[in-house]
């Protein structure tokens, strides 16, 4: 038995969830007997998914292996990690959907959750007869929700349509009913699994607006699945990430993206590049990058006014005339900044070795981590199409500032810090 603290609404101790592969299961009894005739007599399966591995009977899969969590009133927090890490696995134990295989799990007060898109409703009822089943479904009497419908068909932008049955609703109308539902009846823990991507963007906007108002007016605690970075740091306070089953993060929002992008594996300032998983694919390959490093640093941290020195060294592989060099900058979320250009960077003959060193002005970027990439291109004229030649991924870095105004910049508010804004 899990004793819960005051302020804590949910808690788990390592949770597990196994499941067996290759068992019979594929919704009716008719392919069921297809799908067994044919390992019986050792053809494929029908019914298997084209590409699918095809599981020995007995084998299992950990889909959460041991999660150990405690989540706070009034947390927003933001599960994010590959397809298959245990995501949803994790959601729907805590909806009760399935049980643990082992361990335990423990919530205080009422869970409403959105899963998949139309789970929980009935397609024969209209929209408001659904409002009134899950609000049931809830422990909610009929005036509780009565005195609240007004409010969820207003939000739910589907006044027109909120006596038809359900069964006729799109996908988007299906979300924004739903999330309405959950976000206005009296459930003090909300669960979002990736459903909000099937809505329009000024209604993911609504939603996100409102859950932050839940968890900071009515201390509601709420979990959001998305693969979206940008409405994960909108939203969350907090991000856990999730990797084959376990917790490999638990802790700030901007951390846990770099982890999820795999920045956690990007702490130097040197690089030789030997390792073909570093090099991304590209039309033509006339020059080969052997190495970049911060010139003469032991350390990719930058701050306030210094600029960054760059070496780059790299081999032709044929000559090579009129080349240009980009140098792209993203921040932790791999969005862009910003680009360095410099035309007319190089030509040379087939098989020389060649080395530059310049120095980038990063001043007027924040605070943060940060991303280059290198793109070598050909412009053989003024009015001819760039063509990339070779493009390579590069060194990570980071940048501290002193703030010159009184608050401290908040990474939401952009990468780049521009002049001061003058009255006139």
């Amino acid at each position: 038995m899990i004793d819960l603290d005051k302020d804590c609404v949910i808690k788990t101790e390592d949770l597990t969830k196994e499941y067996r592969l290759g068992v019979i299961g594929s919704g009716t009894l008719r392919r069921d007997l297809q799908s067994w005739y044919a390992k019986r007599t050792g053809r494929e399966d029908p019914n298997r998914r084209i590409g699918a591995k095809n599981y020995e009977k007995g084998d299992t899969f950990l889909a959460l292996d041991g999660m150990n969590i405690e989540i706070k009133r009034g947390e927003r927090i933001g599960i994010i990690g590959a397809n298959g890490a245990g995501k949803s696995t994790f959601l729907k134990l805590l909806a009760r959907v399935t049980s643990p295989t082992a361990g335990s799990i423990a919530f205080r007060g009422r869970i409403a959750s959105m899963l998949e898109v139309g789970t929980g409703f009935h397609g024969e009822l209209t929209g408001r007869e659904n409002i009134y089943l899950n609000g049931a479904i809830l422990g909610m009497n009929r005036d509780e929700v009565s005195s609240k419908i007004d409010e969820i068909i207003s939000f739910s932008e589907c006044e027109k349509f909120i006596d038809t049955p359900v069964k006729r609703y799109s996908s988007g109308m299906f979300v924004k009913l739903a999330f309405s539902v959950a976000a206005h009846l009296d459930a003090e823990i909300l669960i979002m699994d990736e459903v909000l991507a099937v809505g329009d963007m000024k209604f993911q906007q609504k939603c996100i607006k409102k859950m932050r108002e839940l968890a900071e007016t009515e201390n509601r605690t709420v979990l959001y699945v998305s693969h979206n970075m940008n409405t994960i740091q909108d939203l969350c306070s907090r991000c856990i990430v999730l990797d084959q089953g376990k917790k490999i993060y638990d802790g700030s929002v901007d951390e846990a993206i770099r982890y999820y992008l795999g920045g956690d594996k990007d702490e130097f300032f040197s690089y030789d590049y030997n390792d073909d998983e570093f090099r991304e694919p590209v039309r033509r390959n006339d020059v080969n990058l052997i190495n970049a490093k911060y010139n003469g640093r032991t350390t990719n941290l930058f701050t306030d006014d210094e600029k960054m020195p760059l070496e780059l060294t790299w081999k032709n592989l044929a000559d090579v005339n009129n080349l240009c060099l980009r140098v792209e900058v993203y921040d932790a979320r791999r969005y862009p900044v910003t680009s360095f250009i410099i035309e007319d960077f190089y030509s040379g003959k087939k098989g020389e070795v060649n080395s530059q060193r310049f120095e980038l002005d990063i001043t007027n970027i924040t605070r943060g981590r940060y991303y280059t990439r290198y793109v070598l291109y050909n412009r053989l004229s003024d009015t001819s199409p760039y063509e990339d030649i070779d493009i390579t991924k590069g060194l990570m870095f980071r940048k501290q500032m002193n703030d010159t105004t009184s608050c401290h910049w908040q990474s939401t508010w952009g990468s780049v810090v521009l002049g001061k804004a003058e009255l006139k």
